[in-house]
């Protein structure tokens, strides 16, 4: 709980009747146990805690027997393509294509589920992320988009195993594997989950990235926040805040990415699951020259369940989603950076972290032999995350205007991709 192998996901909090909670979401968003915790209920909360273990070759054999294809960066699958939602409001009111927002709705009205668990924004506190049981196509859509910044989805478990009906599942890599160990022990909370969706996962941030944003602009108190958005407009969005003044706040999404290195959740540098791996269909953005400049939102879509498959083929068959195959090398190539990132950085940083006597996940496998200039651009980067964390770094930041400092972090990383593509790279398809 007090480590940065700690990812939030909130299970230890939905399973402890009331006993462990999260009492500072605007800080550090940690759980803290307040209450009596027997020894059967702690057993329970260490083994559903997907942030100390979670054997990815057990789970994958155990859940995935029948795929056909496998890859160790993407994972199991069965077929992964390029789509979009054919309805085009649901396609532009997602993050990308709509493609999650469209299988939940689909699924709503064929009747193969009651209920969908989403993320979306809290009503009496709007600055802040809430887990809920949508019903209805429009209450699907109010919680579409990417949300950036802390979650703990399975801190409503309770409502999930109250829930009268058949539940879709929507979450980060390390909110599915909690549900994955939940339903390998077959306990009740996860009994009515019938599929489990999820995003592509680079990294999460801390509130304070919100505080920090707000700050460059002149406002000082996030409780006037009246709407926060991530992805807002046209793909691929604009990040947005809207207070009780009146006053509307909006940044390019990619410039906005400069609050990344100075508000990460440490524990996203340890996340080697980039596709979400865990899933029945996950889905993200298709990063590619000739998707971006179209606009309207593509998504980079992975079957990896044999349900999942089923799901996905006859949604295509009945023009619910627009779907063109690619292949794993495409696939690979397209998220070249990301892969590079969790796979290969991930493992670099938990050794690391390991060779300073720090706790490190244990994911049943590692990914090795990586070039010696691999590992230095890593210490590089590893510093530099460690450099602008510092409160002096943010604030330093913070005197600029954010289009200044988002416009420099997006021409600096462009730099930083063209003079490292060469070392991520390599062999990254043959990995």
């Amino acid at each position: 709980m007090r480590s940065h192998l700690c990812n939030r996901c909130g299970s230890c909090v939905g399973l402890s009747s009331g006993s462990v909670v999260f009492a500072d979401k605007t800080g550090a968003y940690r759980p803290e146990i307040t209450g009596p915790v027997n020894d059967a209920r702690a057993d329970l909360l260490w083994e559903a805690c997907p942030g100390k273990e979670f054997s990815f070759p057990v789970y994958r054999q155990k859940f995935y027997p029948d795929a056909p294809f496998f890859h160790e960066f993407i994972g199991p699958y069965h077929r992964i393509g390029i789509g979009y939602a054919t309805d085009f409001s649901t396609r532009s009111k997602g993050a990308s294509g709509g493609i999650i927002s469209a299988i939940l709705i689909w699924l709503l009205e064929k009747k193969m589920i009651e209920g969908a668990v989403v993320l979306g924004m809290s009503e009496s506190e709007p600055w802040l992320t809430q887990a809920f049981i949508a019903t209805t196509r429009e209450e699907i859509l109010a919680a579409a988009q990417s949300k950036y910044i802390i979650s703990s989805v399975n801190d409503i478990l309770p409502e999930m195993e109250a829930f009268e009906g058949r539940l879709a599942y929507v979450g980060l890599p390390g909110q599915i594997q909690s549900i994955r160990k939940l339903q390998s022990i077959n306990h009740p909370s996860v009994k009515n989950i019938r599929y489990i969706f999820g995003p592509f996962y680079g990294n999460t941030l801390h509130f304070s990235s919100i505080n920090s944003f707000l700050r460059t602009y002149g406002e000082k108190d996030y409780r006037q926040i009246t709407k926060l958005y991530f992805r807002y407009g046209e793909w691929p969005g604009n990040m947005r805040v809207e207070m009780k003044s009146g006053r509307v706040i909006e940044l390019k999404k990619f410039h906005a990415n400069y609050l990344i290195p100075f508000h990460i959740l440490r524990n996203s540098l340890y996340c080697t699951d980039l596709t979400n791996e865990f899933t029945d269909i996950s889905g993200g953005d298709a990063w590619a020259p000739v998707y971006e400049e179209r606009g309207k939102g593509f998504s980079m879509v992975i079957s990896r369940s044999t349900v999942g498959d089923k799901i996905l083929g006859q949604m295509i068959r009945e023009g619910a989603l627009s779907f063109e195959p690619i292949g794993e090398q495409e696939a690979i190539t397209m998220h070249s950076h990301g892969y590079d990132f969790k796979k290969r950085g991930g493992f670099i940083r938990i050794r690391f972290r390991k060779w300073l006597g720090k706790p490190v996940p244990d994911f049943g496998y590692t990914i090795q032999g990586f070039a010696f200039s691999r590992i230095v651009m890593e210490l590089i980067i590893s510093s530099l995350f460690i450099l602008m964390g510092t409160r002096l770094s943010r604030w330093m930041v913070e005197q600029f205007p954010p289009a200044f400092i988002g416009g420099i972090f997006e021409r600096t990383r462009n730099i930083w991709k063209k003079s490292t593509h060469t070392i991520k790279r390599s062999k990254l398809q043959e990995q």
